[in-house]
C-alpha cells in the first residue's frame, strides 16, 4: 500500500507542475530569462510526454491501492 500511496502523489505532483508548464506560459518566461528562448519550440516534445507519463504513475498508483485493499 505504501508503494501506491507513492506513485498517486508523485503522479499527482508531477502532472500538476507539467500541466501548469504545459498550458500556461512559465516556462516561456523562464526561458526568456535566461536568454534560451530559442529552445521554447522544443518544450512540447518534451512536456507532453512528461505529463503522459506522470498521468501513468497516477493510475498505476491508483490500480496497485485498490489491489492492495
Amino acid at each position: 500500500m505504501k508503494n501506491g500511496n507513492r506513485l498517486i502523489k508523485i503522479g499527482a505532483i508531477g502532472g500538476v507542475i507539467t500541466a501548469l508548464c504545459c498550458f500556461t506560459p512559465v516556462l516561456v518566461w523562464l526561458f526568456a530569462l535566461f536568454g534560451i528562448s530559442a529552445l521554447v519550440g522544443y518544450l512540447d516534445y518534451v512536456l507532453f510526454p512528461m505529463l503522459a507519463m506522470f498521468l501513468v504513475f497516477l493510475v498505476i498508483g491508483f490500480v496497485q491501492r485498490r489491489r492492495a485493499k
